[in-house]
C-alpha cells in the first residue's frame, strides 16, 4: 500500500490520471478490507486477501513498465517528503498560535455568567453595599489570620480558587482572601464571591484601577501598557520592531504582573500566599505559613532537572547584564503557589529590582514576554525552595502525569489547555469541575453543567 500510494503521486506527477484512479481505488479496498477486520476483531482470511493484493500487485507492475524506476522514485518522494517537512513545521507554528489565542479567549459561557452577574451587581444595590462592609473589615489586616492573594479576570476560575482552599482547609472561617480584577470584571467578581458561601472565610475584591500609585511615571510596566493600548487604538505602526514588541495586547498586562506589587497592595500585611487563577487546591494550605523561609523573599517549588527549566532557558545569557550577574545554571522555579514574607520584600527592596530588570528589558532583549523570567531575576538569590509535593504543574499541557503527584497539594493546569475551556484535558478536568457551584441558576442556564 505504501509503494502503491507513492506510484499515485508519480502517476498524477506526469499526467497518468487513470492509472492514478486505479491505484487509489485498489488502496481503498484495501484500507475496507482491514478496517472491517479491525472492527470485527477476527483476523482476514487468505481468500479476501489475496484478490485485492493481487490487483494492487498488477497495477504496481504496471507502474513499473510506466518507467516509473526506482532512482525517480526516490528523488519524487524526497521533494514530497521535504515539502511535507514544512507543511508539518508550519502546522506546528499554527498550532501553538491558535492555542494561546484560544487560551487567552473568553469562553461564551463563561461570558454569559459574567454578564448576568454584571447585571445582578448594577440593578442590586444591596449587594454594593455588603460589598463596601467586606472592604471594611478589620479581618482584612489582620496578621494572626491567613492571608491569600488572587489577580484575575476570570470570575468562575477565581471562585474555584477559593472554594478548593476553604474546602480542604482546616480552620476555613481564618482564611483571608484578596482578590483584584478588572474595571470590566469587578461587578461580576464581587457579586459571585458575595452570593457563594465559601464557610466563613472573608473575600475582598477590588479594581485595579484603585491604584493610584501605579501608573506611567512609577512603574515601566503601566507604562508599556499605555503604550501598547495607544499601539493598537490607533491602528498600529507595520514596522518590524514594533509588530514584535506589540505583536500581544496582553503583553503589558498589569493584572498578570500585580503579583510584583503585592506589598503596596497589602501594605499592612507580614506574610501572603500567591495563587493563580488556574490551579486547585487540594490540601489546607495554611501550614504554608508556618514554612521558615530564612529571610528570603519567596517560597517556591523548583523545576529545574539536570539541565532543564534552569536559568539559562529563560534568559539571554549573551547579553553581559545577565551573563555578568546571574549564574546560568541556577535552578528555576514556579509562580503560581508562592508564599511570600513582606517584611523581606521591603527590606529587599525587591519590586525596585523589577523596576530595574523591565527597564533593561525595554527591547526584550532579556527574555521576550511573561512574568517567570521577570521573576526569576526579581527574586534571584532570595528563593527559598519548597518541598515539590506543595505545587505540581503540567495540567494545562501534559496528558501523562503520575497519578500520585496530581495529588499534591496544588495542582496548575498551566498551559494552554485551561480546565474551563473546550480543549482541556479531560482527565485532569473533573479535578476543576468538582470545585464549580454547578447547582447555582446562573451556572445552569450558561450551560456550565
Amino acid at each position: 500500500m505504501t509503494l502503491a500510494k507513492a506510484y499515485v503521486i508519480l502517476a498524477k506527477e506526469h499526467g497518468n490520471l487513470q492509472l492514478a484512479w486505479e491505484l487509489s481505488s485498489q488502496i481503498r479496498n484495501r484500507q475496507r478490507l482491514l478496517s472491517e477486520g479491525a472492527v470485527s476483531g477476527r483476523a482476514t482470511t487468505q481468500e479476501e486477501a489475496h484478490p485485492i493484493i493481487t490487483r494492487l500487485a498488477r497495477l504496481i507492475y504496471k507502474s513499473q513498465d510506466s518507467h516509473y524506476d526506482i532512482s525517480t522514485t526516490i528523488v519524487t518522494l524526497k521533494s514530497h517528503a521535504l515539502a511535507l517537512e514544512e507543511r508539518a513545521k508550519a502546522a506546528v507554528v499554527q498550532t501553538a498560535e491558535f492555542g494561546q489565542i484560544a487560551a487567552e479567549s473568553l469562553p461564551k459561557n463563561l461570558h454569559c455568567l459574567t454578564v448576568k452577574l454584571t447585571e445582578e451587581w448594577l440593578q442590586n444595590p444591596e449587594l454594593r453595599s455588603r460589598s463596601e462592609e467586606h472592604r471594611n473589615s478589620t479581618r482584612l489586616v489582620d496578621n494572626n489570620l491567613y492571608h491569600f492573594s488572587i489577580f484575575s479576570d476570570n470570575v468562575l476560575a477565581t471562585s474555584v480558587v477559593v472554594n478548593s482552599t476553604v474546602s480542604n482547609a482546616n480552620h476555613p472561617q481564618q482564611l483571608v482572601f484578596h482578590v483584584v480584577t478588572d474595571r470590566i470584571n469587578f461587578g461580576a467578581m464581587s457579586t459571585w464571591l458575595l452570593v457563594n458561601d465559601f464557610k466563613g472565610c472573608t473575600v475582598e475584591v477590588r479594581c485595579i484601577d484603585e491604584f493610584s500609585w501605579l501608573n506611567a511615571a512609577s512603574s515601566p510596566l503601566a507604562r508599556r501598557e499605555m503604550e501598547t493600548r495607544g499601539y493598537y487604538n490607533s491602528g498600529g505602526s507595520k514596522t518590524p520592531e514594533r509588530e514584535i514588541k506589540f505583536h500581544n495586547p496582553k503583553f503589558a498586562s498589569l493584572l498578570n504582573h500585580l503579583r510584583f506589587y503585592i506589598p503596596q497592595i497589602l501594605p499592612n500585611l507580614e506574610k501572603v500566599v500567591f495563587l493563580d487563577d488556574d490551579v486547585v487546591v487540594q490540601k489546607d494550605l495554611t501550614q504554608l505559613f508556618s514554612i521558615e523561609l530564612h529571610d528570603n523573599v519567596i517560597g517556591a517549588v523548583e523545576t529545574c532537572l539536570e539541565s532543564i527549566h534552569r536559568y539559562h532557558k529563560y534568559l539571554n545569557f549573551s547579553q553581559p547584564i545577565i551573563s555578568s550577574k546571574i549564574d546560568p545554571r541556577t535552578c528555576g522555579w514556579a509562580f503560581g503557589m508562592n508564599i511570600f514574607d513582606l517584611i523581606a520584600w521591603r527590606k529587599a527592596n525587591a519590586t525596585a529590582l523589577y523596576h530595574y530588570w523591565q527597564e533593561q528589558n525595554a527591547d526584550q532583549l532579556l527574555w521576550r514576554t511573561g512574568t517567570l523570567p521577570a521573576g526569576l531575576l526579581t527574586f534571584y538569590g532570595l528563593m527559598e525552595p519548597l518541598d515539590w509535593r506543595w505545587h505540581v504543574l503540567g495540567l494545562g499541557y501534559d496528558v501523562d502525569i503520575d497519578d500520585r503527584l496530581i495529588e499534591s497539594a496544588v495542582v496548575h493546569y498551566n498551559g494552554n489547555m485551561k480546565p474551563w475551556l473546550k480543549l482541556a484535558i479531560r482527565r485532569y478536568r473533573s479535578i476543576w469541575e468538582r470545585y464549580v457551584n454547578s447547582s447555582h441558576p446562573y451556572v445552569r442556564e450558561c450551560m456550565f453543567h
